[in-house]
């Protein structure tokens, strides 16, 4: 059995989307910010360290988005969220959820126009099709980046051409839509 503990709009998105390109059933627990819930007792001592996600599997809980979603590509080969047998895939999917999207979240979140060159790499580096050549927990990841600031900031489309086009494809994904109708009904409330 899989819990998720999420808190809409936050990080907990990108492995709220991947269960649901999986398909697999999952029991979704929402947490809220306001009401301090990730410093609950309970939740404290599934998560020592107060944050979301929180993918407890069989009773263990897993932690830290990229983590999580690598676990779920490999635990769900069939899903093909990363090739099958392709240690290179893996090791480019690692690295585009380290270091590039961290670079994406530290660029994006700031408003002055000199801080927007990696993001303008990270465009680049997207191309116009998905981060590894195919969709993988990579575009989950990436998405969930990009969502937040192209809902707070609305950046115009040529800013960011390859990230725009890319968030319509991911928006055009079934997994996508469902996981924003959850989170949208259970409702926003992310941390300043």
């Amino acid at each position: 059995m899989l819990t998720l503990y999420f808190a809409p709009g936050s990080s907990s998105m990108a492995v709220h989307i991947a269960l649901h390109e999986i398909g697999v059933a999952f029991d979704g627990r929402p947490m809220s910010f306001k009401n301090n819930d990730m410093g609950s007792p309970g939740y404290l001592a599934l998560n020592p360290e107060g944050k979301v996600p929180t993918l407890v599997i069989d009773g263990r809980p897993l932690t830290e988005v990229a983590a999580i979603l690598f676990y779920l590509a490999k635990r769900f080969p069939d899903t093909e969220l990363l090739p099958r047998d392709d240690i290179e895939a893996d090791v480019a999917a690692r690295r585009y959820r380290g270091r590039r999207a961290g670079a994406v979240v530290d660029v994006l979140c700031r408003c002055h126009a000199a801080s927007r060159a990696p993001a303008r790499i990270a465009d680049r580096r997207l191309g116009n099709g998905w981060a590894l050549g195919r969709y993988s927990i990579a575009d989950i990841h990436l998405f969930r980046l990009y969502w937040r600031f192209a809902n707070s900031l609305k950046p115009a489309p040529e800013t960011f051409p390859n990230l725009t086009a890319h968030y319509a494809r991911m928006m055009a994904r079934a997994a996508v839509r469902r996981t924003i109708e959850i989170e949208t009904a259970v409702g926003y409330e992310l941390p300043a």
